[in-house]
């Protein structure tokens, strides 16, 4: 089996037997979970790759924000 790099994805199973993910960044830290677990293996592979193809989506604040440092 090949060493775990980062940043990547980690997929396991919770208490309840069902599957989710974290995204650890370069760091190893977790900076992302699932909001749900899936009692499909496919079924957190593809929420995974919805993660993945977001990539570039626009990132939305509230006006008053919009000169805050």
């Amino acid at each position: 089996m090949a060493s775990r790099t980062y940043p990547s994805y980690w997929m396991y199973r919770d208490n309840r037997n069902e599957w989710r993910w974290t995204y650890e960044a370069v760091n190893g830290k977790t900076i992302a979970v699932s909001s749900e677990g899936y009692v499909k293996r496919v079924d957190c592979e593809r929420s995974i790759d919805i993660m993945k193809a977001s990539y570039n989506s626009a990132v939305w604040f509230p006006e008053s924000l919009r000169y805050a440092a």
